[in-house]
């Protein structure tokens, strides 16, 4: 979780500055909220894109982890977008949802469980 909080600073920095310097270094008021909206559809399509269609995002990758359905199918883009707006209130619950990893019997996020989704470790293909 670290190495993609990492990442999602990347892409809110980078996405902040370019609002920034459009609003004109204005950010009060309409603004604010416009620019916070702004920081979470960025973030959105960016997780959003990488769940539905790779199935991880580039930190998943480095873990080799992958999300998937209950079944293990591939999530698509609705049920990317549910598990992502479940995370922000598992976030914003003081972080309550990913703590309930520790207590479920399978080690799922509160997240993934009411989205119908799990993290599971991709098996490193086999070189030669």
């Amino acid at each position: 979780m670290l190495y993609e909080a990492l990442l999602a600073f990347a892409i809110v920095f980078l996405a902040g500055t370019a609002f920034y310097g459009a609003a004109e270094g204005r950010l009060a008021g309409e603004t604010r909220l416009l620019f916070q909206l702004y920081l979470f559809l960025v973030l959105g399509i960016y997780f959003i894109a990488c769940w539905s269609r790779g199935g991880r995002t580039l930190a998943m990758q480095t873990w080799k982890m992958r999300v998937v359905r209950r079944d293990g199918g591939s999530i698509g883009a609705a049920r990317a977008a549910l598990r992502y707006a479940l995370a922000w209130v598992s976030l914003a619950a003081f972080g309550a949802g990913f703590l309930w990893a520790c207590v479920d019997s399978d080690r799922q996020f509160l997240h993934d469980r009411l989205a119908g989704t799990r993290i599971v470790m991709v098996e490193a293909a086999v070189r030669c």
